[in-house]
């Protein structure tokens, strides 16, 4: 696994993801993937993401999420790669 180009494990990463089936499983892989930290700076750029979907104005994400607002910037340059999982949430 030494030799596999970054590209090669970001991919393995991806498949990885494809196959969580329950909230445990997710929970258990993110777990094992991530420190606390992380986790929760992931966390927080997809809800800063939700409420940029939901055209929250930045003073409010930083009040209710503690982002940064170079957080939120990034996040809306950014907020396609969400859309679609948005579109499927708010589906059900």
């Amino acid at each position: 696994m030494a030799n596999r180009t970054t590209e090669e494990n970001i991919d393995f990463l991806f498949d990885l993801i494809m196959l969580v089936e329950t909230k445990e499983e997710c929970a258990g892989l993110f777990d094992a993937l991530c420190t606390k930290t992380e986790l929760a700076s992931l966390s927080q750029r997809a809800v800063v993401a939700h409420m940029l979907d939901q055209k929250k104005v930045y003073s409010d994400i930083v009040a209710e999420t503690g982002a940064s607002t170079a957080t939120i910037s990034r996040v809306n340059r950014t907020k396609d790669g969400y859309q679609p999982l948005f579109d499927k949430l708010n589906k059900n």
